[in-house]
């Protein structure tokens, strides 16, 4: 019983009643848009009572829209999807479990587990994509929460996307660290070739113990390195992601992955602070203080320095790469582990031109 309680003051303690296996964090703190907040109390009867296992639920929605716009301007592309809500990888770290607390839910707990498939996304994207008005900019996929965590595995939704875009030639860049992604290399094989996809896979750590207890319920490294191979070896552009980079806990690794995502046929790298935002700062600072407390102080205190005397900084500019003495540092090391390995820092353009909206049966055909 001891483990399940918080280690930080702000978040309340799991539910007694609850088996909790395999998670992130082991709190739900009640979002921060919620009127009220919820407590478990002890009811005074010392009675043994029957606890049960905390399972995953999946609710489905109907999108009014797939493509979702962007104008951040530190934020590398301009249009979006997201096939699901929440994440089942349950990354303590996650900078997306914010977005759960627009749904009315929490951000612990509820982000891993209670997720929301979109399976009608593919027909709302290609009702878009065939609008008159729509000019093709590269679709980014995999910026808020994975497409291919688990459930990617029975809905398909994120299979049935990839169908729809390379019907158009539309061109999309990817991020996950789902291995399911080799599923589709039938349909990425081919785009890759028109020039359509690349793919960024991330590689938090190297080491198998840390990402088993900080993501949970993501793929090991190892095989995160054959999921680098197996794309590359299907001709597709492939990026390894040191995302996110943790002071303190994961830093002293951005040159071995850079040199493992290079062996494994990564053509480029990239390299991400780590961002708290919001809810997140309290979760991981009780994920650490249990499960790292010989680090956290040093952890927590190396962040503060990089982040303005703050665990988060939103600011554009900064909020991915940090400031001060150690920020620079880790940054000068990143680009002298890129000239070692040989890798680039971006990826070949994708190729816009390709575009045109495949005809329907019925459709008068053009003859030139």
């Amino acid at each position: 019983m001891d483990r399940i309680k918080a280690a930080h003051p702000d978040l309340p303690p799991a539910d007694p009643a609850l088996r909790i296996r395999a998670r992130g964090t082991l709190s739900a703190p009640v979002g921060r848009f919620e009127p009220y907040t919820r407590a478990h109390e002890h009811d005074g009867w010392d009675i043994p009572e029957e606890t049960r296992p905390l399972r995953t639920e999946v609710a489905i929605e109907r999108p009014r829209r797939a493509i979702t716009r962007n104008d951040s301007p530190d934020v590398p592309f301009a249009q979006s999807i997201n096939p699901y809500r929440g994440c089942e990888h349950g990354c303590i770290y996650c900078f997306a479990r914010p977005s759960h607390g627009y749904l009315g839910l929490s951000a612990g707990l509820d982000f891993e587990t209670k997720l929301i498939a979109r399976p009608e996304m593919p027909e709302v994207l290609e009702r878009e994509l065939r609008s008159p008005g729509y000019r093709p900019q590269v679709i980014a996929i995999g910026t808020n929460t994975d497409p291919y965590q688990p459930l990617e595995a029975s809905m398909g939704v994120m299979r049935r996307v990839l169908e729809v875009l390379a019907a158009f030639d539309h061109p999309v860049g990817i991020v996950t660290r789902g291995a399911g992604i080799t599923r589709d290399l039938d349909i990425l094989g081919p785009m890759a070739a028109r020039g359509l996809v690349h793919v960024g896979v991330s590689v938090t750590t190297l080491d198998a113990g840390l990402a088993r207890r900080m993501e949970p319920r993501a793929p090991v490294p190892a095989t995160r390195l054959r999921v680098i191979r197996a794309l590359s070896e299907a001709g597709v552009p492939v990026r390894v992601m040191a995302a996110p980079m943790i002071p303190g806990l994961t830093d002293h690794e951005l040159d071995a992955i850079l040199q493992a995502g290079a062996g494994a046929g990564a053509r480029a790298a990239s390299m991400l602070l780590l961002r708290l935002p919001h809810e997140v700062a309290p979760l991981f600072e009780d994920w650490l203080r249990r499960e790292e407390p010989g680090r956290a102080d040093k952890v927590l205190g190396r962040l503060r320095e990089m982040r303005g005397g703050q665990l988060n900084d939103p600011r554009f500019g900064t909020r991915m790469t940090g400031e001060g003495f150690w920020a620079d540092l880790l940054r000068r090391r990143f680009h002298l582990a890129l000239r070692r390995c040989q890798l680039g820092q971006s990826l070949p353009a994708l190729d816009l031109s390709r575009f045109r909206a495949p005809p329907r049966p019925g459709d008068q055909l053009s003859l030139f």
